[in-house]
């Protein structure tokens, strides 16, 4: 099998451990390279070349923005989406049930099986788990320049930048089209979630599935108080979030929303351009993924179980 792994040497606390296992590659992949990003944006291109040298799987060695950046490079070819997860959150990875540890990840590839996709469209730009505005677009960006300044990164980061943020932040009002419906408020978050989570457990749109033809709009009201916010934002990791007064979802493959000033965004966790208008479409079963055959068995998966 021709297999080709891009690895962003930036992401990770193990790094040696993660070069170790990926490097050694699998049995099975009788041709087999190892590449490395330079910079972002480096990964779409190593992936478009490898579809060029034929690669029948290109594994991307990072985080979730590593993983999108392979991703774009593979779209419309016939290569399928391998993930070592090896940034903060992992958030497609957990998703897929993949392991999170270097080794077994690259088992679990060797042994897996390809399955289709859905993957949203944000503004034009490509995500694959969960893409957003508001407070968590605002805190991926500062995640984003705490991780170039060399700060701690990983959930304890994510959350003293989160518990720095909340205090100051203040919501927009917006106006959300989607399903049919319209719906002006001013929430805390608008999350365009095509997967269950955000990564590190965090599950924003309990039972989210990846292949359904269909995402979750799911928005977290404001009332005016940073307090309620605190109180629920457990709930995140421990269950029941969409049992919170302040918590709505709507199920559509393209919505709108519209601000009254520029909106913070970002995509699978990276900061995009801002903008007072966003436009979200699902693009169904467009790209192949590698998973372990178990996560296609498990009732409770993140895919449409086949009858």
């Amino acid at each position: 099998m021709k297999v080709r792994a891009i690895r962003n040497p930036r992401a990770g606390v193990a790094p040696a451990a993660a070069r170790e296992a990926v490097e050694r590659g699998r049995p099975s992949w009788t041709d087999y390279a190892v590449s490395v990003t330079r910079a972002p944006g480096h990964a779409v291109e190593l992936a478009r070349a490898a579809v060029a040298e034929g690669a029948e799987m290109v594994v991307a060695v990072g985080g979730d923005g590593t993983v999108n950046e392979v991703a774009r490079g593979l779209l419309g070819s016939g290569a399928a989406l391998g993930i070592v997860p090896m940034g903060s959150g992992n958030g497609l990875a957990r998703a897929l049930r993949l392991p999170l540890r270097p080794a077994p990840a690259m088992a679990a590839l060797e042994s897996g099986t390809r399955r289709l996709m859905d993957v949203g469209r944000l503004n034009g730009g490509l995500f694959l788990n969960v893409a957003g505005t508001g407070f968590d677009a605002v805190v991926g960006a500062a995640f984003q320049r705490a991780g170039r300044d060399g700060r701690r990164r990983g959930l304890l980061g994510y959350v003293k930048l989160s518990l720095a943020e909340v205090v100051r932040y203040r919501p927009v009002s917006v106006v959300v089209e989607a399903g049919g419906e319209r719906r002006e408020l001013t929430p805390f978050t608008v999350t365009f979630a095509n997967g269950p989570q955000y990564g590190s457990g965090a599950v924003i749109n309990p039972g989210g599935i990846l292949d359904d033809g269909r995402l979750e709009a799911v928005s977290f009201a404001y009332r005016g108080s940073v307090a309620g916010v605190l109180v629920a934002a457990p709930r995140l990791f421990l269950g029941g979030l969409e049992n919170v007064r302040a918590y709505g979802r709507v199920s559509a493959s393209r919505l709108t929303v519209t601000g009254e000033s520029l909106l913070p965004i970002h995509r699978d966790g990276d900061p995009a351009e801002s903008a007072t208008r966003i436009e979200v479409e699902l693009v169904p079963r467009a790209l192949a993924v590698v998973v372990p055959p178990a996560t296609l068995e498990d009732p409770e998966g993140p895919f449409i179980r086949d009858s």
